[in-house]
């Protein structure tokens, strides 16, 4: 069997590679508009697995993102354009945005040069915060995310703890060890011989709210009690 963990570009190579082994995914998108399988309940053919449904959060996570950045109305938005769930995601956030009244500046980053230029355009549509799209290669190019954040003194979202750890403003979205957690079950499941028919795809129960209140302080961020209340981790 397969365990395609490597969220959902690793998901869509795996389905286009075989009809017939069995395969357990992980993906950040919807699997029934992905093609991954033809239901949530009853998923048919060889796959099944756990939906991150991370765009779906666009709203929430930029609601939480407002109660603490209340004064930012022009939001920079980084998206991987080779991510196969970039176009929905630009729109969710779009939408989300005219929710809240505010106005969003779309850029497109896939290598370390691209997300450098994207930070020069945002410092010229003169946006005074930035919101980074769901993509794991973003997750590995935190370290520059961050940097360049501070040095435009832009106050950052991120989807993933690690993020938000490694010195971003905040973090949220669903737990990734109970995610992988939930891959490795199914993953038993099918190796001792049940359908894959009969497990339908898991969706996210646990979501991590993180807030760097060292970043706050730099950034001159008053974060609202409510905020540190139902933050799930302080990074002081």
């Amino acid at each position: 069997m397969i365990a395609a963990t490597g969220n959902t570009a690793s998901a869509l190579a795996a389905k286009a590679a075989t009809a017939t082994i069995p395969i357990v995914f992980l993906t950040g998108g919807d699997p029934v508009k992905l093609g991954l399988v033809d239901s949530f309940n009853r998923p048919s053919g060889n796959t099944t697995g756990v939906s991150f449904l991370l765009n779906e959060l666009a709203q929430k996570r930029l609601e939480l993102f407002h109660e603490l950045v209340p004064s930012a109305t022009a939001i920079g938005v980084l998206i991987n354009p080779t991510n196969p769930l970039s176009p929905s995601e630009a729109s969710d956030m779009h939408a989300a945005a005219r929710v809240l009244g505010l106005d969003v500046h779309v850029e497109n980053a896939s290598s370390e040069r691209d997300i450098d230029a994207a930070f020069a355009r945002f410092v010229q549509q003169r946006v005074n915060a930035l919101f980074v799209g769901n993509d794991a290669f973003f997750v590995d190019r935190r370290d520059q995310l961050v940097a360049l954040a501070a040095r435009h003194a832009l106050p950052a979202s991120y989807g993933l703890p690690e993020q938000a750890a490694a010195g971003g403003l905040m973090s949220y979205g669903p737990s990734q060890t109970d995610a992988h957690r939930q891959v490795g079950v199914y993953t038993g499941r099918v190796l001792k011989g049940e359908r894959l028919s009969e497990l339908p795809v898991m969706q996210p129960t646990k979501f991590d709210l993180v807030i760097n209140l060292k970043t706050a302080k730099t950034l001159g961020l008053a974060v609202p009690p409510t905020l540190l209340a139902i933050a799930d981790e302080v990074v002081e």
